[in-house]
């Protein structure tokens, strides 16, 4: 049997409707505002990429995958795009935005090991975000549901 929390006034009774709430709802709101701020740091850096592209360490031959800055900087400013629209549909409580944010949140994982050697500590610093946010959607996602 479930325990809910009584939603009635201080020292009245009523009905008692919502379930009590998980600590992991922190978590959960944590990875949107996480997922926003990834969002808006690729779009940086995909702007930065496309339009000033001498700004990486390296070239991009120097990359562990070769590829265009430009090519790459337009992938990441798509990606940033959607990474910030589904943390704020996570903070919402969307099913679909968790699972968005963990796919795209492992390939921006992915991404920046890929292109580490052209801004090492930018991309460190993404890795690490990106784990947390896959940590946080994924071992309580259950707990921020709107319909719980």
């Amino acid at each position: 049997m479930t325990d809910y929390v009584s939603d009635a006034p201080p020292g009245g009774s009523g009905p008692s409707r919502y379930p009590p709430t998980s600590h992991w709802v922190g978590w959960i709101a944590f990875a949107g505002v996480l997922m926003l701020i990834l969002g808006t740091l690729h779009a940086l850096q995909g702007l930065v990429a496309i339009f000033k592209d001498e700004y990486f360490l390296v070239s991009p031959s120097g990359l562990a995958v070769k590829l265009d800055f430009t090519a790459w900087g337009v992938v990441a400013l798509i990606t940033g795009i959607i990474i910030a629209v589904a943390g704020l549909c996570v903070m919402g409580g969307q099913l679909w935005a968790r699972i968005v944010g963990v796919i795209v949140a492992s390939l921006s994982l992915i991404g920046n090991f890929a292109i580490l050697a052209a801004y090492p500590l930018w991309s460190i610093i993404m890795i690490a975000m990106d784990i947390v946010i896959i940590m946080a959607l994924t071992v309580h996602g259950r707990d921020i549901r709107p319909d719980a």
